[in-house]
């Protein structure tokens, strides 16, 4: 195919500040953007959180219209003037030319229909002249297209029926359902697992590869834009400083931001120096000395007798001090069920629990008081974790006041030392947790877990949202924390490379099973079961043609 999809020029986006509505001052997010795409071809926008990605992709369908942002430039889709294009013309351009896949699912779908019938029903506006009948077998055509098993069936279900690869799939029929000629994903694999991402990555190169759909890919993965597409656009706080080849891009950057993005990447192949602990001996811990934490045959069931589910099935490990154990799985493998369990936020239905030597599986919430104080919880997404009503110095001050005896000048105090420690400015005490970047929040878990002085830090993925510079500043603030303070981790994540930087151990779990586990060294260079083999696969790598490589070996297998 020849000519131009898509051709942008000097887009600029300025969104108004609070005392000025009509938008002549405020934040210019975008400033001077220009690229074009032509059919059949793939465009990767990367950048940090911030960067403007976001918003030149939704600038494609003029989804500021309406928001009081100003845009200015020019946007052709197709032929199609976008930001001029009256509401009518816009509305079939929509889903009927171009496409959007959003990075959040869950948020993207409803929850109370049927996925085949949300659909269809984006068939039949973009089709009106479709029967209900025709729109139905095209949902199914398309959830068929996009790798759904029985996908007659599967139509019939809601959202919260589908795991987070399969609602991504979901999304991606649903962009499907109307053949668009060009498909923009916004950050289509962020919180899916390796394996998932693959698929995904695969299925879209397959489908414009078939169909010759153009694909602007938005990502803070540079692994994702190696294997996905032909062209690199990197965007630093809205502005363009690299444009090329995605070969010559990632294999010899010319801007030297660049060339941090791709020195923040964690590598699953590389090698780390690592502080000493005691050699790991089996079986148990060195003579004379309990571990800090051990787990023997815990498992957890939920659902009612009839028909429980089991999450973690008879899974024995053991952390010692100082040291940091990496759990590594695909989503649904049981570890967040079993990172909950080590700190007892989930009772066991079975096994033994054990603190310091001392079981603690079984008691009650009195006599968990104090052990509580010793081991802390990170989650995932320190933005449900907070309260949003209140303060960050008061969120990270409240264990403090649970545990007593201070006053309250001391543990305001303390709380700002300890913003102040996980590099926030203590000042920012009264700010609330909207007013923080992503990465800033994680920070605020971190401050308030360290708040009543753990030994132990149980980390459920908190670093699998965040951009890649983002990332490793929080990694390195937990390496930090842990020499400095001599604390113990159980890191928990579906990112390979990042359990391979700063772990000692790994324990890979698949089905409530832990399968695999060793030296981290050991495993990532010289794994024994298949299913860690078929992770490490999975991981994406920053040479494109490594990359599409792979690509042919999992087709063919």
């Amino acid at each position: 195919m020849t000519g131009t999809l898509v051709e942008v020029t000097d887009l600029a986006v300025t969104f108004p500040a609070g005392d000025d509505p009509a938008g002549r001052a405020g934040v210019r997010a975008v400033d001077g953007i220009s690229f074009s795409l032509a059919p059949g071809r793939a465009l990767g926008i990367v950048g940090e959180s911030g960067s403007g990605k976001s918003t030149v992709a939704a600038a494609l369908l003029d989804l500021h219209r309406g928001t009081g942002a100003r845009v200015e430039g020019t946007v052709r889709v197709d032929g199609h003037d976008v930001l001029a294009a009256p509401e009518a013309e816009l509305r079939r351009l929509r889903g009927g030319t171009a496409a959007m896949i959003f990075q959040d699912p869950l948020s993207a779908l409803d929850p109370y229909h049927a996925i085949g019938d949300q659909i269809a029903e984006v068939h039949r506006v973009h089709r009106p002249d479709a029967s209900r009948r025709t729109a139905r077998a095209r949902a199914v055509a398309a959830l068929d297209r996009v790798g759904i098993a029985d996908a007659a069936r599967r139509a019939r279900s809601r959202p919260h029926e589908f795991s987070g690869g399969m609602r991504q799939r979901a999304l991606l029929a649903m962009a499907l359902a109307c053949e668009p000629r060009l498909l923009i994903a916004d950050e289509p694999t962020t919180a899916l697992d390796v394996t998932v991402q693959a698929q995904i990555l695969d299925l879209l190169h397959e489908l414009r590869t078939e169909t010759g759909t153009g694909l602007i890919l938005v990502t803070h993965d540079l692994g994702v834009v190696a294997g996905g597409v032909d062209e690199v656009l990197v965007m630093r706080a809205g502005r363009a400083v690299e444009h090329g080849p995605v070969g010559e891009v990632l294999g010899s950057p010319a801007a030297p931001y660049t060339r941090e993005l791709l020195a923040a990447v964690p590598r699953v192949d590389a090698v780390r120096p690592r502080p000493a602990v005691p050699a790991p001996r089996t079986p148990g811990p060195p003579a004379g000395e309990p571990p800090l934490l051990e787990a023997v045959g815990l498992r957890r069931e939920f659902g009612p007798r009839r028909a429980r589910t089991t999450a973690v099935d008879d899974v024995s490990l053991t952390v010692r001090a100082g040291e940091t154990l990496g759990l590594v799985g695909e989503s649904g493998s049981g570890k967040t069920t079993l990172g909950r369990m080590l700190v007892r936020l989930l009772d066991p239905t079975a096994g033994t629990l054990r603190y310091r030597g001392r079981e603690i599986g079984s008691l009650g919430e009195r006599a968990l008081r104090p052990i509580r104080r010793e081991v802390q919880m990170v989650f995932q997404d320190p933005a449900s974790s907070l309260n949003p009503r209140r303060t960050i110095g008061e969120s990270v001050a409240d264990p403090l006041r649970a545990a007593g005896g201070q006053d309250g000048p001391a543990i305001v105090r303390r709380a700002r030392e300890l913003l102040e420690r996980v590099g926030l400015d203590p000042d920012w005490y009264h700010r609330h947790p909207h007013e923080l970047s992503g990465g800033q929040r994680q920070r605020v878990g971190i401050a308030r877990a360290l708040a009543p002085g753990p030994r132990l830090l149980v980390c459920d993925e908190p670093v699998s949202a965040l951009d890649v510079t983002t990332q490793a500043q929080v990694m390195e603030l937990l390496g930090e924390l842990r020499r400095e303070l001599g604390l113990s981790l159980v890191f928990i994540a579906h990112d390979l490379a990042v359990v391979r930087a700063v772990s000692d151990r790994v324990a890979v779990m698949r089905s409530g099973r832990i399968v695999e586990e060793g030296p981290v060294d050991s495993v990532y260079e010289d794994p024994q079961h298949p299913y860690t083999q078929g992770l490490l696969a999975a991981v994406p790598v920053l040479d494109p043609q490594a990359a599409a490589d792979r690509r042919v070996l999992r087709a063919a297998a």
